[in-house]
């Protein structure tokens, strides 16, 4: 016996009735992927049954009918929006959704409002990483933190599941994403309200109850009839204003000027200072450079201190003009905030309102006690000692100044630094003071060992008889004087005419050469000694003397050096 499957293929009138409905369906061009309209015929506890006009009736689970109440208005006969998946799936059913319907049907209208920037309806459902999702027309889109408002907020629960008025600001269908701001719907009010009230507002006008808002360290944020003002720190007073806080508090009412409106931002700048005079205007008639005043400090900085020297006009003292002795003076170690003091004004910038004072100017200066003891002797403390040099303070004057090295002894070690300690008081000489720069000389207080050239009367080209004192590498030195304080190097090639003879090595501590003085330069302590130029001059000296005709005579220059040291044996010999 045949099934009924079987039957349907063999039966001829099941045939015609397929092919009839198949031509219907082609009639109606109707294609998957799109809305279609269709009509409830049953409603049951897990489905909703509609038909379509398709092969068949087809199941919608019913939990795609209750995001948006639409079950309880729904009844049998009801007509309905459903998306066609499949015209026949592999069981041969027609694969409907109103799920996606209504999802393909709201990024339609966003796709289009997403253009035109029109306003949505949004409901924060929950809250996910840097956001929120917002419903808008059953389609989640994301909410960033930052646009939920026009300032951050803390706590969001008060807009949790109410109707907000939302932008779409980013669309991307091929992976379902869409942001939204609500910031922006918020800063269009607020602009279009700002544009409203600006109209009543222009630059010059006088505000007489702005409310201060909001303080900072650079400046106030005023309400001016519901318009934000700025009122920067440097508009509050002529005067210098540490902190806004310390002036205004929050809520009190300023008398203030509009000084500009920029109508692209809708920013508005006030100004407290506009409305008083400038008293800057005429601080050239009122105060003159050189003279002396009487003001109050105001503020203590790094490089230096303000003084208030009327309701306005401060000036500022440098640190370099608050002591005579010490340039780089912290401004806390001789002045105070609030202490009363007298200055000498320096100098007037009255463009860019900047005073110079001097307090140091009404103070004794120590310099002009000192002009007169250059080259006098003094008595330093040690008050710190460097690779180089000493630096100390003259007793009972407080004047500092330095010591190099190459000042301690005319022998110019580095190493007599070591022999000096802190707080130690020395004897020195004052030998220069340039600029409020003191330098010392502890050398100065000994004769100077060159001053032998002087007692002696010796001069360029002068032969002089030293003894050496110590054999280098390079030369010798060798000392001048008796008392061996005055030493000078010859060099290798000073040594000797002859390369030969100009080796360091043949000579010893304590032999006596003959050098002639090529350099004396006694004011930079230049001194230079040359045997070879002293042997030079004695072999000119021999020739001169028992070489005259010698070349008529056939003499050599041997016979005229054997005849002459013959000459100087016979007189030893004879005495």
């Amino acid at each position: 016996m045949a099934t009924e499957q079987e039957l349907k293929k063999t039966n001829p009138l099941h045939k015609e009735f397929q092919a009839l409905l198949d031509a219907e369906f082609k009639s109606k061009k109707v294609k998957e992927g799109e809305i279609i309209k269709a009509k409830v015929t049953e409603i049951t506890p897990k489905f909703i049954v509609v038909d379509a006009n398709l092969k068949m009736e087809s199941m919608i689970p019913i939990d795609e009918f209750k995001n948006d109440d639409e079950l309880s208005k729904l009844k049998v006969g009801s007509t309905i929006e459903v998306f066609l998946e499949r015209i026949e799936n592999f069981k041969g059913e027609v694969v409907i959704s109103r799920d996606k319907a209504r999802k393909m049907k709201a990024w339609k209208k966003m796709e289009k409002v997403f253009e035109t920037q029109e306003e949505l309806t949004a409901y924060i459902t929950g809250k996910v990483k840097g956001g929120f999702i917002a419903t808008v027309e059953n389609l989640p889109c994301f909410l960033p933190s930052s646009q939920i408002d026009v300032r951050p907020l803390k706590k969001v629960d008060h807009l949790m599941n109410i109707p907000l008025k939302v932008i779409a600001t980013r669309i991307d269908k091929n992976r379902g994403n869409v942001c939204v701001s609500r910031r922006a719907v918020l800063e269009k009010s607020k602009n279009a309200e700002i544009t409203e009230a600006l109209k009543n507002l222009k630059e010059g006008s006088i505000v007489e109850d702005a409310i201060v808002k909001a303080t900072t360290d650079w400046g106030i944020f005023l309400d001016i009839k519901g318009i934000d003002a700025l009122l920067h720190v440097s508009d509050l007073s002529h005067g210098r204003v540490k902190k806004p806080s310390d002036l205004v508090t929050i809520g009190q009412k300023l008398k203030v000027k509009i000084t500009k409106i920029d109508p692209k931002t809708n920013r508005v700048s006030a100004s407290v200072k506009a409305l008083t005079a400038d008293p800057y205007a005429n601080i050239e008639k009122k105060y003159k450079i050189g003279e002396i005043y009487e003001g109050t400090v105001t503020k203590m900085m790094d490089y230096g201190c303000f003084v208030r020297i009327e309701e306005g006009i401060e000036g500022l003292i440098h640190n370099s003009e608050l002591d005579w002795t010490n340039r780089n003076i912290k401004p806390g170690k001789v002045l105070s905030v609030s202490q009363k003091i007298k200055f000498k004004i320096v100098n007037i910038d009255k463009d860019s309102k900047r005073i110079s004072l001097s307090y140091k100017a009404i103070l004794d200066n120590p310099w002009n006690k000192i002009k007169d003891k250059i080259g006098k002797d003094v008595d330093m403390k040690i008050n710190n000692i460097s690779d180089k040099a000493i630096f100390g303070e003259i007793k009972d004057l407080g004047l500092t100044g330095m010591l190099h090295y190459k000042e301690i002894s005319y022998e110019e070690n580095i190493e007599d630094l070591k022999k000096f300690k802190k707080n130690e008081l020395i004897k020195v000489k004052i030998i220069e003071i340039k600029d409020d720069k003191i330098r010392f000389s502890k050398r100065a207080l000994d004769k100077d060992p060159l001053d032998w050239f002087k007692d002696n009367k010796k001069k360029v080209g002068s032969i002089i008889t030293t003894r050496i004192h110590e054999v280098l590498k390079s030369g010798v030195k060798v000392a001048v004087d008796k008392d061996k304080k005055l030493i000078v190097t010859i060099r290798k090639a000073d040594l000797a005419k002859q390369s030969v003879d100009a080796r360091p090595e043949v000579f010893s501590p304590g032999n006596a050469l003959d050098a002639k003085i090529t350099e004396l330069d006694l004011e930079n302590r230049k001194i230079k000694l040359s045997v070879k130029a002293a042997q030079i001059d004695e072999e000119k000296s021999l020739i001169a003397k028992f070489g005259e005709g010698a070349t008529k005579s056939g003499a050599t220059l041997k016979s005229i050096f054997d005849k002459a040291l013959g000459g100087k044996s016979k007189k030893k010999e004879e005495k």
